[in-house]
């Protein structure tokens, strides 16, 4: 899982990046504007090789080499332990919003309410998923590969822990999904990376499919849509930054023809009913279609398509657009991440390197074309008589600088069983007999396909009160509903939205009450 260089991170909103240092810790930057990037917080814990931050909020998770099979959960503001979360398995990636945390192992996937970190459901025998591919939306949809051999996804609702459809998206293995802020897209890139394709989220309809190119094949290392769900940022080991728009009208002629072909399947089931002018309505049924004032141009293309005027071939080819804009790297071959939000009212282009730089380039969202470097930004630590990197005239300098403190740092669920595109439910305990916790969480074994993978959490040891009542008191047996209303407390204060909620780029807005 660990990488060479600088793991580099933005949160879900993309006014924060996280960089990991290997064996140094992390440190958290907030971006504010083009030229100003401010470290907030800095850590020399041991030596972590996932971390994510949920939007804007002290609440930090991360995973460390030692314990790969552990999720700790921070309130890095305060430097205060939250909780542990144990798995049977190593971690491999992580994603949250408002209301879940979602843990990805290697056969099974783990979703908690971030609220409590309860564990509410345990996807299990899914494909084996060495990447920890899967993608959460904000309104709680998960995305995940359930094949080893092809481009097959499920969708999950995790607000509902209901399974949703099966979408067979490539023809080769998946490398890169992920949602559209709103939650109604889905794109996905295969392992070849030539081809890029999005998704309705409600049908499974592919509404759009993009070309990289086609001279060889790459690995896709980021899959962003725009904070407003109007383009698409792919970045891949060459030297250049695909940016590609998505055409809405397009995506409402598919969401239309699949509307009506759905309509006309429902009709066609429904029992025929004896009339007399029942044969003369069958026999003009398509003519009344045709000349209905809201029939339309897209009734007509949804026609040519069923009835296979174009070759299917070459429909897919004039299918596919070319990329929008482009942004090219100063250092090709590495791994590199991408964002396009807005900073400062005005969408930019957000670029870090595996080398540990943060590019911000210009973007114009009428013409497109070539995205200009407008500010490069220093995330590494302190080099010592090393001389800071001039990529452009624009480049900005930033000496990074640390003051902050060190940072230290179950029951039976109902599951899902996915195998070969076909989700079974098992329900778990139940609710009259006592539950069972599994004791033995090995980093090294596998769970076993007949066995449920259970999560075991654990509250933070208490801090010794040494006042004057604590001394008086003496030595107490730890309470465990005390332990768990203390962690609620403490998820609770880490994932509360800061109250500087005036500016635009924070995403999703809050309501926040008027003040006197």
């Amino acid at each position: 899982m660990a990488t060479s260089g600088y793991q580099l991170n933005f949160n879900q909103d993309f006014t924060s990046i996280s960089v990991l240092d290997g064996s140094d810790g992390f440190r958290i930057f907030s971006i504010n504007s083009c030229d100003k990037v401010e470290e907030i917080f800095t850590s020399d814990a041991e030596h972590i090789i996932l971390m994510e931050r949920l939007f804007n909020t002290s609440l930090v998770v991360m995973v460390t080499a030692e314990k790969p099979h552990c999720l700790q959960m921070l309130h890095f503001k305060k430097n205060q332990k939250i909780c542990n979360c144990v798995y049977p398995t190593n971690i491999l990636s992580i994603r949250m919003n408002r209301t879940r945390l979602i843990a990805c192992l290697e056969e099974s996937i783990h979703i908690h309410d971030i609220r409590d970190m309860k564990q509410l459901y345990s996807i299990e025998n899914i494909a084996p998923n060495e990447l920890g591919l899967c993608s959460l939306s904000l309104n709680s949809h998960l995305a995940f590969p359930i094949s080893s051999t092809s481009g097959d996804l499920r969708l999950y609702n995790a607000s509902k822990l209901k399974p949703g459809i099966v979408i067979h998206a490539h023809e080769s293995r998946l490398s890169a999904l992920n949602f559209s802020p709103s939650g109604q897209l889905l794109a996905t890139a295969s392992e070849r990376g030539t081809v890029i394709r999005v998704f309705c989220v409600k049908t499974g309809q592919r509404v759009q499919e993009f070309r990289r190119g086609v001279k060889r094949c790459v690995r896709i290392a980021s899959l962003v849509f725009s904070v407003n769900s109007q383009f698409l940022c792919v970045t891949s080991n060459t030297e250049t930054v695909h940016i590609f728009k998505i055409d809405e009208k397009a995506v409402m002629m598919t969401l239309e023809a699949e509307a009506l072909k759905a309509a006309n399947a429902a009709a066609d089931k429904q029992p025929e009913k004896s009339s007399p002018s029942s044969a003369n309505a069958e026999a003009s049924g398509s003519e009344a279609v045709s000349s209905s004032p809201n029939s339309g141009w897209s009734d007509y293309l949804s026609k040519a398509v069923s009835s296979y005027l174009l070759p299917t071939q070459v429909s897919d080819v004039l299918a596919q657009d070319r990329a929008f804009a482009t942004a090219v790297l100063a250092q090709p071959g590495m791994r590199h991440i991408c964002g396009l939000t807005y900073v400062q009212k005005d969408l930019k282009v957000l670029i870090a390197s595996q080398e540990g730089f943060l590019y911000i380039h210009e973007f114009d969202a009428e013409q497109g074309g070539a995205c200009k470097l407008q500010a490069v930004h220093d995330l590494r630590g302190a080099l010592d008589g090393v001389v800071e990197l001039s990529l452009s005239e624009s480049s900005d300098k930033m000496s990074p600088g640390s003051s902050n403190k060190e940072a230290r740092g179950s029951h039976n669920v109902p599951t899902i069983n996915v195998t070969g595109g076909k989700a079974t439910r098992t329900d778990g305990t139940p609710k009259t007999s006592k539950p069972t916790t599994s004791t033995n969480a090995s980093s090294g074994a596998k769970s076993k396909k007949s066995t449920v993978a259970r999560c075991i959490i654990e509250n933070p040891d208490p801090v010794p009160d040494n006042s004057y009542a604590g001394i008086l008191k003496g030595h107490q047996k730890a309470d465990p509903l005390t332990a768990d209303s203390a962690k609620y407390r403490k998820l609770c204060d880490a994932i509360d939205t800061p109250s500087k909620l005036f500016d635009e780029r924070q995403f999703p807005p809050v309501a926040i009450a008027a003040r006197d």
